[in-house]
């Protein structure tokens, strides 16, 4: 009989990497040392395209498991806890400055606090995660009595996002860890990991399972004001902004929201979906939001915003986030700027035609 003797020392598949990298990240001052060296390796390797995606962040994500928790402190002050799950909280860990403004999308998060210095109302945010938006606009919004109504039904998330709460000693934010929905009392569960999952029906009995409430149902039952309204909530946000028909017809509130070609069909054209169709029915004027889907500094650049038909929506299957307002004159340049027939998609290693700011990286 002849015996055939692997003696090929080679990682083929990089399953050993994989297990000697999750072995280093157990040692947490180490695992520090790794992150740091991949910062600095970030800022080397300028040549190569798609660094984060490509070589630092599977290396950083090789390092951790879905327990392990950090806290970061932001420049003005905020601090954070979070565990470490998808990119938001990768992202935020290889930011180059200590303590960054922002933790993800960082054109988003400045319109929402622009928002808030003209919101005649409470916010309410779906899909708040552990606060990363949230909690910067609850403080913002703090000094006027108005409360950030947050919703997210991922049992870890929510618990995350009360210790934020907490941490920042914040008494404007209410929990609910329950699901917006065009009507309230529907069950649901969440299919996917973490910040990429979406809500779908709940057999009877599910553990799992969540209740919903309609926006228009909440702010009955609080007697509220809305003046803001952000969801990105994997493609339930069609489904909460037709239960908040009330109140986008009273109120009028701002409105900053997900679309993403898994669950949006644009075929037609943007602004011929149903959910810009149903806004525009209520007096909007949409605009999708240039954005990195990561942590980058953007300093004072212009907020890029396309209107709804003059977006680019070529390439693979993506999402962005769109902005919607009664009145165009609450976004004032210097600070907004309009342009057209781009992408919303920011990307560093992209057509700078398309995927790079008009004012440049």
């Amino acid at each position: 009989m002849t015996m055939t003797i692997n003696n090929d020392p080679r990682d083929h598949d990089g399953r050993r990497v994989q297990a000697a990298l999750k072995t280093l990240g157990r040692h947490p001052a180490l695992r520090q040392q790794v992150l740091a060296l991949l910062k600095q390796a970030e800022g080397q390797l300028h040549g190569l395209q798609a660094i984060r995606e490509d070589i630092t962040g599977p290396i950083a994500d090789a390092l951790h498991d879905d327990t392990d928790t950090y806290e970061k402190q932001l420049a003005d002050g905020t601090r954070l806890r979070f565990l470490f799950r998808t990119k938001i909280a990768r992202d935020f860990l290889l930011a180059q400055d200590e303590h960054p403004t922002h933790v993800w999308e960082p054109q988003t998060t400045r319109t929402l606090l622009h928002l808030a210095q003209h919101m005649k109302g409470d916010a309410v945010v779906g899909g708040a995660y552990f606060g990363d938006q949230a909690i910067l606009l609850a403080r913002a919004v703090q000094a006027q009595g108005l409360q950030v109504h947050c919703f997210e039904p991922n049992s870890d998330q929510a618990d995350m996002l009360g210790e934020n709460v907490a941490l920042n000693r914040l008494d404007n934010v209410v929990v609910n860890r329950c699901g917006l929905w065009s009507h309230s009392n529907a069950h649901l569960k969440l299919d996917g990991f973490d910040s990429f999952a979406n809500a779908v029906n709940a057999q009877p009995g599910d553990a799992a399972a969540f209740s919903t409430v309609s926006i228009d149902d909440y702010a009955r039952r609080t007697g509220r004001r809305l003046g803001l309204i952000q969801i990105d909530i994997e493609g339930a946000e069609l489904a909460a902004l037709q239960g908040a028909q009330q109140v986008l017809a009273v109120y009028q509130p701002h409105i900053v929201f997900e679309v993403h070609r898994h669950y949006v069909d644009w075929t037609h054209g943007l602004e011929n979906t149903a959910i810009c169709r149903l806004l525009r029915e209520h007096g909007y004027t949409l605009y999708a939001l240039r954005d990195f889907n990561s942590h980058r500094e953007m300093g004072a650049r212009a907020i890029e915003l396309i209107p709804a038909e003059k977006v680019y929506l070529q390439g693979p299957p993506h999402g962005f986030n769109m902005l919607a307002v009664q009145d165009p004159a609450v976004l004032p340049a210097p600070a907004f700027r309009i342009i057209e027939n781009v992408s919303p998609k920011l990307l560093a290693h992209k057509d700078p035609a398309l995927h790079h700011p008009m004012e440049g990286l």
